[in-house]
């Protein structure tokens, strides 16, 4: 039986208000959730952009909902203290928490004032965070010279089963890569043929675990308002790799967002007030064998969201899968 999460976006919405969306979700019926981790937000109309580990601690102590977290780390976060964050969140909270591993985007990791370096070596840098991560969760002491320096750093407080560290990709490419590493693969929504390619080409290199799946959607009531919520809060976030990984604030991603047509929002956030669409775009995931759906309502107010879907999106979904 598919998950379905509720997806806690600090770029749009203040800490204590997400904290409070998270906390209805699970009573309208949600079975999980999961947070971005930025510095920044997409777009200065997004305005927020909250420390997801202080807040995740709250969320997983205020709820009895398993929690993930894509966090990028190499450049703005050491891999030791994000292994010290997992291993902590593990340890309060046994078998209730993920970590999704991604090689991050310079909007969020330019602010150490370090070089943004070309993608195979963020790659690389990666790999190597990977490997430090693990063996600190394994409780081993670690050092390491290479790509990230690592000197004699050891958990000292550990959970007796480390949480699963996932995949993020976005290409067939890197969902195949991440087959050699990761206890699973998180990806976003995307046209189902390149979603199912990105899948087997996990499985077939060897790829183990679950497989979640973010959802972009904007509903509203009336279709005029749907469609002006995505514009709105999301035309910034239209641009593909390498464009959304390479520019530095929320106000260059504003100026290259200025002529973006509606259409092309639409590309990559479902769009519309007909729960029956929702459902159907939701029903055609769910045929692709994922473990979860993370359902990212793009607007800021939540909570009318949470309710109708809670309540006339979700029960469908389960009765059909």
């Amino acid at each position: 039986m598919t998950v379905f999460g509720f997806h806690a976006s600090h770029e749009q919405i203040h800490p204590s208000r997400l904290l409070e969306a998270v906390v209805h979700a699970e009573r309208a019926g949600f079975d999980a959730a999961m947070s971005s981790d930025h510095f920044s937000p997409w777009s200065t109309r997004q305005g927020q952009s909250g420390f997801a580990w202080s807040w995740l601690g709250a969320a997983l102590q205020a709820t009895g909902l398993p929690f993930g977290v894509v966090n990028a780390p190499g450049q703005r976060y050491h891999p030791a203290i994000i292994a010290q964050a997992i291993g902590t969140l593990g340890a309060m909270y046994p078998g209730r928490f993920w970590a999704a591993l991604g090689t991050g985007e310079a909007s969020n990791e330019h602010i150490t004032g370090d070089g943004w370096p070309r993608k195979d070596v963020r790659t690389a840098r990666l790999r190597e965070c990977v490997e430090v991560i693990r063996a600190l969760l394994a409780g081993e002491e670690v050092s390491h010279d290479g790509l990230v320096r690592v000197d004699r750093a050891k958990l000292w407080t550990r959970p007796e089963e480390p949480p699963a560290l996932i995949g993020a990709a976005v290409s067939v490419a890197t969902a195949r890569w991440c087959a050699g590493w990761a206890d699973g693969l998180i990806t976003v929504n995307a046209p189902t043929a390149h979603l199912r390619e990105m899948i087997d080409a996990y499985r077939d290199a060897g790829g183990r675990g679950p497989v979640h799946l973010q959802v972009h959607v904007s509903w509203a009531p009336e279709q005029a308002e749907a469609e002006s919520i995505a514009y709105e809060q999301w035309r910034s976030n239209v641009f593909a790799p390498p464009v959304c990984w390479d520019l530095d604030t929320a106000e260059h991603f504003d100026m290259v967002s200025e002529r973006v047509p509606l259409e092309q929002v639409t590309e990559v956030v479902n769009v519309s007030a007909d729960l029956g669409r929702h459902v159907g775009w939701l029903e055609e995931y769910l045929s692709l064998g994922v473990d979860q759906i993370a359902l990212h309502h793009v607007g800021q107010e939540q909570r009318a969201f949470i309710d109708t879907f809670g309540a006339e999106v979700l029960p469908k979904l389960r009765a059909t899968g």
